[in-house]
């Protein structure tokens, strides 16, 4: 019997999945592309609209509501079925673009960032949730090639339309893209998610998700504003400090008590979620903190467009599919995961070492492979960790662990960016008032300096080369930040249990009881 017919343990054949997973990628290239696309033109964005000391904001607003939504997606797509969600993800995210993009100041252009950043949240968590529905945790490696398909077309083409947008048309092309992508996603999705939907009675925890996002959002404010906008023992810090530790911990005593947790706090009894999570976290902490900086230290430091700086991250990009296909195969083959999240948090650890090696007369070539080092250890890393977790919950808690994991990586990137962008512009600002001479200095504001890419190469030569060196040293202080981050999740990891993946998926014929099969004991201090 041909492989396009033989059906797969899930009793869907090869062909029926594919299918199904051409939805899925669609809906998944808009997530994937929005993040590429937006990090080459963000330079010019911020440029533009005058405010390079709130880039991390542009990224971390949409983090912070990518990062709250995730779990709802969940619950509500349990509730409502797993296609009416992903298109109204599709719908909001769509809303979202349409409005970036005819942003006029810093501050629109971060709220309606935020607004893409809650259907963003469901792109990615619904495709993994439908992905885990499908197919079973041992044969999703074979599937994952596809997947990397989309992050490498993203990888590619998102960088270099991103450029080719600021080079010959508009910064805000690169959210209209997002358009006619959007239209074909939802009419595609329409056609191909078509699956069994047994509706199960939830209650969605609304309370829960007000005080997870209002103290999240408190304790992101500590790290974004102390230090430069307000001391760090002023009574705003004290005191933002304080109410996002209560909400915090108002939302872990409340998800103790609901009926149906946002956060299941029993998920954290599995030693395999616990340290997947924790290494999820620290991982996307140190990723989205430092990756982000990237494109403007290409467009700085090596004087390239965009475009050509879009082009130049290829290499990173190219080493997360080029991992991801390969490690996904290796686990297929052999059921087994932990090798290679060590694997991916050493080399990740390697990478960030060497990107703080970076300089103004670092050649391009080294500066790739560099980039191809750290992209490899992503690849070894997120995808192997969501599936491990997939395959240590219950068949009927597949929603709400995907969505949880999903939160971890998401509120780490929240958190790293605003807490890398402190450093960042700490650091840059310590450096731009002992380095620039005297006279010529600008009165007030030294930001003024560096507003974008453009205004620095146009700088008198007397105060562009301090600038630039201050830059270099900043970034420096980033990527070894991010380089100690990344070894702590290389120590987490030793502690991941290995287990064997199950050959069985939810729509596996005969298993109309999939609540049945207890969590598997696989796991730290299980």
């Amino acid at each position: 019997m041909s492989s396009q017919t033989e059906p797969a343990s899930s009793g869907l054949t090869h062909k029926q999945i594919l299918v199904i997973f051409s939805g899925l990628m669609l809906g998944m290239l808009l997530a994937a592309l929005d993040q590429t696309i937006v990090s080459t033109a963000l330079p010019t964005i911020v440029g533009d609209l005058h405010g390079l000391d709130h880039i991390s904001w542009v990224v971390t607003a949409y983090l912070l509501t990518s990062t709250a939504s995730a779990p709802l997606y969940g619950k509500l797509s349990d509730l409502y079925g797993r296609r009416p969600i992903f298109q109204a993800a599709i719908s909001i995210f769509l809303i979202g673009s349409i409005l970036s993009g005819i942003s006029q100041t810093m501050g629109q252009l971060i709220a309606f960032r935020a607004v893409q950043g809650l259907g963003a949240g469901g792109l990615m968590t619904l495709a993994l949730i439908i992905v885990g529905d499908v197919v079973s945790p041992r044969e999703r490696g074979r599937y994952q090639g596809y997947f990397g398909g989309v992050f490498a077309i993203s990888s590619v083409g998102g960088p270099l339309l991103g450029g080719f947008f600021v080079d010959n048309l508009s910064w805000r092309w690169v959210f209209y893209i997002n358009i006619p992508l959007g239209l074909l996603a939802l009419v595609v999705t329409s056609i191909v998610l078509r699956l069994p939907f047994t509706r199960r009675d939830h209650a969605v925890d609304y309370v829960g998700a007000g005080l997870m996002v209002s103290g999240v959002t408190a304790l992101l404010l500590v790290t974004v504003w102390g230090g430069s906008q307000y001391a760090w023992g002023s009574g705003t810090i004290i005191g933002l400090a304080v109410v996002g530790l209560a909400l915090s911990a108002a939302f872990i005593w409340w998800e103790h008590r609901v009926a149906e947790p946002i956060l299941p706090p029993y998920l954290f009894g599995l030693g395999v979620f616990r340290v997947s999570t924790s290494v999820i976290f620290v991982v996307g902490f140190a990723l989205f903190g430092t990756i982000i900086y990237l494109s403007v230290y290409l467009q700085i430091f090596h004087d390239v467009s965009p475009t050509k700086s879009g082009l130049l991250l290829t290499p990173l990009m190219g080493g997360i599919l080029l991992a991801s296909v390969f490690s996904g195969r290796m686990v297929s083959k052999s059921g087994k995961i932990k090798l290679f999240p060590v694997l991916g948090t050493a080399l990740l650890t390697v990478g960030m070492t060497l990107l703080a090696q970076l300089g103004a007369n670092t050649s391009l070539v080294l500066a790739a492979i560099y980039m191809l080092i750290t992209g490899a250890g992503v690849g070894m890393v997120m995808q192997n960790l969501t599936l491990a977790v997939q395959n240590a919950v219950p068949r009927t808690e597949m929603g709400a662990a995907t969505s949880s994991v999903a939160f971890f990586r998401s509120l780490g990137g929240s958190f790293g960016t605003a807490v890398f962008g402190a450093i960042l512009f700490s650091r840059l600002d310590a450096n731009l008032a002992s380095r620039l001479p005297v006279e010529g200095r600008p009165k007030g504001d030294l930001h003024q300096l560096i507003q974008s890419p453009t205004v620095i190469r146009h700088l008198p030569s007397a105060i562009r080369i301090p600038v630039v060196s201050s830059f270099i040293d900043a970034m420096h202080v980033v990527f070894y930040a991010g380089a100690a981050v990344c070894a702590l999740a290389f120590l987490i990891s030793l502690f991941l249990k290995e287990s064997t993946l199950r050959t069985t998926s939810a729509m596996s014929p005969g298993n109309s009881e999939p609540g049945a099969e207890p969590a598997m004991s696989s796991g730290l201090m299980d």
